[in-house]
C-alpha cells in the first residue's frame, strides 16, 4: 500500500499546484475590456429597440417584435450590474465611457432603475408574444421611459 501513497501524493500535489496556477492566471478583466462589453451590450439593446420601433411605427411584424423583445428581456435578465465594477467609472472602451460617477455612489437608486428596466423588458416580451400591436406600443413606451430615466440620472450627455 505504501508504494501507491507516494505516487498518489505526488499526483495530488501536481494537480493542486496546476489548478492553483490556472486560477491565479485567470485574473479579472481590465476595466477597458469591461467598458467595451458594457458599450457593446447597449449597442445590441439599441439595435433591438430600433427593430421594435420600426415595426410599431410602420408595418407591424409580430415575429420581428417577438425576437427583438426576447433579446431585450434576455439582456435585461443577464446581470448587467456586473458590467459596472469599481474602476470603470472612467476610461475608454470602444470610446470614452459616458457613465456618470453617481451610478457608483447612488447604488440604491441605480438598483431601482435596473429593477424597473428588468420588469418592463419582461413585460414587453410577454406582451409581444400576444401579437397585439397596440399593447406592444404601450409596453415599448414604458420600457423607453425606464431607459430615459436611467440615462437622465446616470449617463453623461454626448
Amino acid at each position: 500500500m505504501k508504494k501507491f501513497v507516494k505516487p498518489l501524493l505526488a499526483a495530488l500535489i501536481v494537480t493542486t499546484t496546476a489548478a492553483a496556477s490556472m486560477a491565479f492566471a485567470q485574473q479579472a478583466p481590465k476595466p477597458e475590456q469591461v467598458i467595451k462589453w458594457r458599450q457593446s451590450v447597449y449597442q445590441v439593446l439599441a439595435w433591438n429597440n430600433g427593430r421594435i420601433k420600426a415595426s410599431v411605427d410602420g408595418t407591424y411584424n409580430k415575429d420581428e417584435v417577438i425576437r427583438a423583445a426576447n433579446a431585450i428581456a434576455a439582456i435585461a435578465n443577464s446581470g448587467l450590474g456586473a458590467l459596472y465594477p469599481a474602476g470603470t467609472e472612467t476610461g475608454k472602451g470602444w470610446r470614452e465611457t459616458t457613465v456618470k460617477p453617481e451610478l457608483f455612489t447612488e447604488q440604491a437608486k441605480a438598483g431601482e432603475a435596473a429593477r424597473k428596466f428588468i420588469t418592463e423588458a419582461n413585460e414587453l416580451a410577454k406582451v409581444a408574444a400576444t401579437g397585439d400591436a397596440g399593447a406592444v406600443k404601450v409596453a415599448f413606451g414604458k420600457l423607453g421611459q425606464t431607459c430615459k430615466g436611467c440615462h437622465d440620472d446616470f449617463r453623461k450627455k454626448d
